[in-house]
């Protein structure tokens, strides 16, 4: 009896801990005739972010090979952030990216694409090709 209730509370936390997030936000990162721009800016929000917020984690797709310059997207997970916390990831992650935007050579250097209303679903993911776990 007492093995059993180990690992009925084994095997639960097993998928407590394994839970993934359900929702993403999309950054696509585009070429305009030299490559793709750096996600150097955006991975250093997420790490000062996760300090700041004390989040164990954040879950990163990258899903690459969407075209001939090296196109590619980034999927960040939300669901482990409370309400205000998304709220502020957002502002803090459109700022981010809009001070990368700005700061660009015009003519060279491509672009990094945020829509905050578009959210990306798992079932979404799952579907897509060539992706792989950035950060976990």
């Amino acid at each position: 009896m007492k093995n059993l209730v180990i690992a009925t509370a084994l095997f639960g936390s097993t998928f407590f801990f394994a839970q993934k997030s359900e929702n993403y936000l999309q950054i696509g990162y585009a070429s305009i005739c030299c490559g793709t721009p750096s996600d150097k800016p955006v991975m250093a929000y997420l790490t000062q972010f996760q300090k700041k917020n004390k989040i164990k984690s954040l879950e990163v797709y990258r899903q690459s090979g969407l075209g001939r310059e090296g196109e590619y997207n980034l999927y960040v997970g939300t669901d482990k952030l409370s309400k205000t916390q998304k709220a502020g990831f957002i502002t803090g992650l459109k700022a981010t990216i809009n001070a990368q935007n700005s700061s660009r050579k015009k003519n060279s250097d491509g672009m990094v694409n945020f829509d905050q209303a578009e959210l990306i679903r798992k079932a979404d993911l799952s579907k897509a090709r060539n992706l792989t776990v950035y950060k976990k």
